[in-house]
């Protein structure tokens, strides 16, 4: 049973790692706003059909409170996130991306004042010096507004994971997960409303075969079977070990990016993806890690 959770946590990273390449194809054709709205809105269906028994069940005042909050701050994520990606290429997304996670310990000692270790202090200098590695151009210091994007999504995803630690136990898994996803759609769709009032550009849409990929992928496999698979694999692994196999997400997402997109990332960013990618384990792989990281809770 183990095995096939890991195998499980493996899939949902090679997933969440494809689809950085297959998001990027289509945004050419797809306002980012829409595009989300329409990713969630699959998800909500699918994930409504999924859980319909706890939807005919009801929800409590307390549950539809954190899914507001929850799904608004998930939407938020991805809007940054997204126009990060259309502005940057899908490796450096996905590790830039990948910084929340040495960022929720300090947002953690924010929120619930606590002090942060040795190992986060030392997890966030691996990961910042891989950022300017991975962003800078030339030796200045300068970053691209794709990669600046990237970045507040990443803070906004360690938001999204303390709001998440703080509801969850009190609302319970699946009720928080479809409902913040519910909610994340309603924002998205009330988030694409603001924008079409731009100009025509804004709203213009060609329904390309990359287009619907992506719409299909995000909604149905990113979020839907990801989020599934994920709340049922971390039953039967540890905490530590499930966070190392989810970061496999950014190695998935720079191999996939060299195979169908031919990114060679320069001898400095690829060592800035390292450090990254170092900083991440130096985090999970603290002492103190047998004890719940809120970082593996969900991904956005």
């Amino acid at each position: 049973m183990r095995l096939r959770a890991e195998l499980a946590l493996i899939g949902v990273a090679m997933i969440w790692g494809l689809s950085f390449v297959i998001a990027k194809r289509a945004l050419p054709d797809i306002p980012v706003p829409l595009y989300i709205c329409l990713r969630f809105t699959l998800a909500s269906i699918t994930m409504a059909i999924i859980y319909r028994r706890h939807i005919s069940a009801g929800f409590t005042r307390q549950q539809w409170l954190a899914g507001l909050w929850v799904g608004t701050i998930l939407m938020s994520g991805f809007l940054f996130q997204t126009f990060g990606l259309e502005q940057t290429s899908p490796a450096k997304n996905a590790f830039l991306t990948g910084l929340y996670i040495v960022l929720v310990p300090f947002f953690s000692a924010l929120f619930y004042r606590t002090r942060v270790g040795l190992f986060e202090l030392l997890g966030v200098a691996f990961a910042v010096a891989g950022m300017f590695l991975l962003c800078m151009t030339g030796w200045s210091l300068h970053i691209a507004g794709g990669d600046s994007l990237t970045i507040v999504s990443a803070a906004v995803y360690a938001l999204h994971i303390i709001v998440l630690g703080h509801f969850a136990p009190k609302t319970g898994y699946v009720s928080i997960s479809l409902l913040q996803v519910s909610f994340a759609c309603v924002a998205s769709w009330i988030a694409y409303g603001v924008w079409s009032m731009g100009p025509a550009s804004a709203v213009a849409v060609r329904w390309t075969p990359a287009v619907i990929t992506a719409i299909v992928f995000g909604g149905l496999l990113c979020t839907a079977l990801a989020f599934t698979l994920q709340s049922w694999g971390q039953q039967h692994t540890t905490t530590t070990r499930a966070a190392l196999l989810m970061s496999l997400e950014l190695v998935f997402a720079w191999i996939a990016s060299y195979l169908f997109d031919g990114e060679v990332l320069a001898m400095r960013a690829a060592a800035g993806a390292v450090l990254i990618l170092g900083g991440i384990l130096v985090v999970e792989l603290k002492p103190s890690a047998n004890t719940e990281h809120p970082s593996t809770q969900v991904h956005p």
